[in-house]
Formats: structure tokens, C-alpha cells, sequence
């Protein structure tokens, strides 16, 4: 029996692995024909050639990442379906970026959005804005990743005694390979075969709870609407950071700063040929997150069930309410967890990689200033990689929070300064202290901080995704004030 056992398992890892390498092989072929007589303008800009409709569904795949993947089936438990409530804040926050930001950058024909900071504020206010965003994007996209690295140790790299941190390189280094020629015109293609990959994965493990829990497809939508965890709005408690005008409001303000001034979202969208084609492209895959977080969170209900329903207690960490069901299936299934690798791997890879690209055309376009020296972006190119493969290491020893609550607190203090920045440059007339602002986009999430912990300790209440705002807003007033004492 233990050798049977054994088999499986093996077979199994045997499995994975041989999916994982035939995904692998696609991106490869996409990357050899996309990468061919590729120039730094392919790399940062795809040639401004790429389809909008190619963009718009690659994004939706590149948007939700590895963390949306394993993170919200998990929040039902603790949030129930109010997430949904963000989401529907995201859906106007994609059309304000759409018309309000995109002609702006379009006009100015930018290759990083940070160009429009150094144009209308400053040298200074240029460069910050760009520090802010490598290390924001580096941190996320590193939480993100984690995600995929933690998955494939434990089904495929540690039952054959290899460590964490070769798993790591070994994953960052598959990401160097197949973006190092074509950069952002290989991930346009390749984020469309991933978005692909993420949606076989998510719709075949919900048949497969479907399945298990002995309900029809119709069965299973009437369970879920039913359900004490479907609850979705939060309107009769103002002081819950689940309120709907808090969370709406905050999705809202998330894609403005998470998408409309971050580089890695924007450089896929400035790829369209046209500014029509980049709003349409936007405004597509702006409202498909809305039946996308749908469909993760009755994932996360079917999975109550199934715990239920055979009398298993839930997981502590809701992150691990999909990959211990995985776990628990695998041996009878081992399919399944194929699958939800597969899924995992698509959806981590699709993030990092254009994270991976947009920090080397924010290096070498904003701050070493050399965006058309290729011999430079290789070797940032790799450097980034090096530097990534570090922050998850860091973040695998310290993280202790869920995965999706430390993006969003990560993205709170790092991208307020970034919000505050551009909400300056865009509303107001007035010139800025330009040598101030380095202090100002340090201090201001340092005080968002102190405020946090103080009133917290005074009254209980903690800030939410309203964070995001306050930061934005107290990084214009310092850099509003000094420009009305001081003009």
C-alpha cells in the first residue's frame, strides 16, 4: 500500500511537472517570435502596434494575480462577498483613468507616465515619483509572486527535497528568459495565453466542487445565492471598514493609483495604437473584474460547503482555504491539483513578468535617463530579477498577514505619495517646491502611520483602503501649502 501510495504521489509530481513545462514551452515560442529584431521601442512600447482587444484580455489576467487566486476564495469566511462593493468602485475608476489620463499621456507621448511629473513639476518631483513606484511595484508584485512559489514548493519542488529559495530562482529566472528580447511586445501575447490558462483552471475547480458536494450547475448557483457568506452590502454600519461608500469609493481611488499612475498597468495600454483603441481596451477589461471576483468569491462559498458538508473544520488562514482543499483532493484527484497549479502559475507569471518589465523602463528611462541604450536595460533587466528574487525571500520570513490585505496595505503607504503628486499636477495651475518633494513623499505615509496607530490605540478603529486617500491627500497639502507661503 505505501508503495502505491508512493506511485501516485510520484506520478502526480510527475504530472504537474510535465504541464508546467508544455506551459513553459508556449511562452517560449510566443517570446522567440515576438522577440525577433526586437529594439528598446518593442521592449518599453511594443512598437505602439499592439490590438486593443489582445490588451484588454490580457490585462484582465495580469490584473488578478496569483494572490486573487488563493486570497479571495478565502475572504467569504471573515468578509463574506462585500470585496464585490471595491469592485464595483473599480469598474467607474477604470473609466475616470480611460478618459481622463490616457489622452493626457497619449498627448504627451510618453513611455513612462512619470515623464508628465518631470514636465510639469520638476527634475526632483520626476525622480521621486519613480523611486516611489520601484519600490511599491517591487514589493507587490514580490507578495504577489510569493503566491506561485509557495504553491509549486509544496507540490512539486519539496517532495524532491529542493529548498524555497531555489524554487524562487529558478521561477524568476524561467521570467528573465522569455522576457529579456521582447519585453512588454512578448507580454502582450503572452498575458492573453495566461488569462486563458487562469480561467480554464478557476471554471474546472469549480466543476470539480460542483461535483463533489452533489449539486447540479443550477443547484450549486441557488446554494451560493442562499448562502450567509453571499451577503455583498455593508450600508447599516458606518464605522465598519466594510461599509459600501468606504469600500466603492476606495475601489474607486485603487484604480486610479494602482493602475491609472502605475507604470506596469499603463505601459500595456500605451501599446495601443490609438487612444480610442487604448479606452477601449480599458473600459473592457475594467468591467470584466466584476463577474471575475464573482466567480472567485462563490468559489470560496462552494468551498465552505464542501467543508461542511463532510464535517472538516476550515482552515485558520483563509489563504489556505483553496490550496488545502487541493491538498485533500490530491490524492484521488490528482488532476485537480494539477489544475489549480496550472492556474496559480499562469496568474502569478502574467503579474510579475510585466512588473519585472516596467521596472526596467522606469531605471533606465526616468532615472538613468538612457532609454534608448539596450546594453543598459539588459543588464537592469537582470539586476531587477536579482533584486526581486531578494524581496520575496524577505517577505517569506516576515509575511504573517493575508496575502491580498498586505498588497493593498503595501500599496496604501507606498503609492499615497504617488496619488498626491499627480492629483497636484493635474488640479492645480500653481509651480511646486520642487526640492521639497522628496520630504514630503517620505513624511506623508510616515504620518498616515502615526495616525493609524494612534487612533487606533485611542478608539479601535483602524483605516481600511481609505488609507490610500488620506495619504494622497496630506501629500497635496504639503506640497500645496509651501507653494501659497513661499510663492
Amino acid at each position: 500500500m505505501g508503495g502505491y501510495h508512493f506511485f501516485c504521489n510520484f506520478a502526480a509530481v510527475m504530472l504537474i511537472i510535465s504541464v508546467v513545462l508544455a506551459y513553459f514551452a508556449l511562452l517560449f515560442v510566443i517570446s522567440h517570435r515576438t522577440g525577433r529584431r526586437a529594439t528598446n521601442e518593442s521592449f518599453f512600447r511594443a512598437d505602439r502596434r499592439a490590438p486593443w482587444y489582445m490588451v484588454a484580455f490580457g490585462m484582465v489576467g495580469a490584473s488578478i494575480s496569483g494572490v486573487t487566486f488563493v486570497s479571495v476564495p478565502g475572504m467569504v469566511e471573515r468578509l463574506q462577498m462585500t470585496y464585490l462593493q471595491t469592485c464595483m468602485g473599480f469598474i467607474l475608476g477604470y473609466v475616470v483613468v480611460a478618459f481622463a489620463l490616457l489622452p493626457l499621456y497619449y498627448r504627451l507621448n510618453l513611455v513612462s507616465i512619470y515623464g508628465f511629473l518631470g514636465q510639469r513639476l520638476g527634475k526632483r518631483s520626476h525622480k521621486t515619483a519613480s523611486a516611489f513606484f520601484l519600490v511599491s511595484k517591487m514589493t507587490g508584485a514580490a507578495v504577489k509572486f510569493y503566491v506561485v512559489c509557495i504553491i509549486l514548493q509544496r507540490f512539486v519542488f519539496e517532495p524532491q527535497g529542493i529548498p524555497f529559495a531555489v524554487t524562487v530562482v529558478i521561477l524568476v529566472l524561467l521570467i528573465w528568459l522569455y522576457t529579456r528580447q521582447g519585453g512588454i511586445k512578448t507580454l502582450v501575447w503572452t498575458d492573453s495565453l495566461q488569462t486563458v490558462c487562469l480561467f480554464t483552471a478557476l471554471f474546472l475547480i469549480i466543476y470539480k466542487v460542483i461535483g463533489d458536494l452533489g449539486m447540479s450547475v443550477g443547484e450549486a448557483l441557488i446554494a451560493v445565492r442562499h448562502s450567509e457568506l453571499s451577503r455583498v452590502f455593508v450600508f447599516d454600519d458606518w464605522v465598519s471598514t466594510q461599509n459600501f461608500w468606504k469600500q466603492f469609493v476606495s475601489g474607486v481611488f485603487i484604480v486610479i493609483v494602482m493602475t491609472g499612475l502605475d507604470q506596469d498597468m499603463m505601459q500595456k495600454n500605451l501599446t495601443c495604437k490609438t487612444l480610442r483603441s487604448a479606452q477601449k481596451d480599458m473600459c473592457s477589461y475594467g468591467v470584466a473584474f466584476l463577474p471575475a471576483n464573482l466567480l472567485f468569491l462563490s468559489l470560496g462559498v462552494l468551498l465552505t460547503l464542501w467543508y461542511q458538508q463532510r464535517g472538516m473544520a476550515l482552515p485558520v488562514r483563509g489563504d489556505e482555504l483553496l490550496p488545502q482543499f487541493v491538498s485533500l483532493t490530491s490524492y484521488f484527484s490528482p488532476v485537480i491539483t494539477c489544475v489549480f497549479v496550472l492556474g496559480v502559475v499562469a496568474a502569478s507569471f502574467s503579474s510579475a513578468d510585466s512588473a519585472l518589465t516596467s521596472l526596467t523602463t522606469i531605471w533606465c528611462v526616468d532615472l538613468a535617463e538612457r532609454g534608448s541604450d539596450e546594453q543598459l536595460r539588459r543588464r537592469v533587466h537582470l539586476l531587477m530579477c536579482a533584486v526581486f528574487v531578494l524581496f520575496i525571500m524577505v517577505f517569506h520570513a516576515a509575511n504573517s498577514s493575508s496575502l491580498i490585505d498586505a498588497v493593498y496595505t503595501i500599496v496604501s503607504y507606498t503609492y499615497g505619495p504617488l496619488l498626491g503628486l499627480f492629483a497636484y499636477g493635474l488640479l492645480t495651475r500653481r509651480p511646486v517646491k520642487d526640492r521639497l518633494v522628496p520630504y514630503v513623499a517620505v513624511a506623508s505615509p510616515v504620518l498616515c502611520y502615526l495616525l493609524d496607530t494612534c487612533i487606533g490605540a485611542l478608539t479601535g478603529y483602524h483605516f481600511g483602503y481609505e488609507l490610500l486617500m488620506l495619504n494622497g491627500l496630506l501629500t497635496f497639502a504639503g506640497l500645496y501649502i509651501p507653494s501659497v507661503a513661499f510663492p
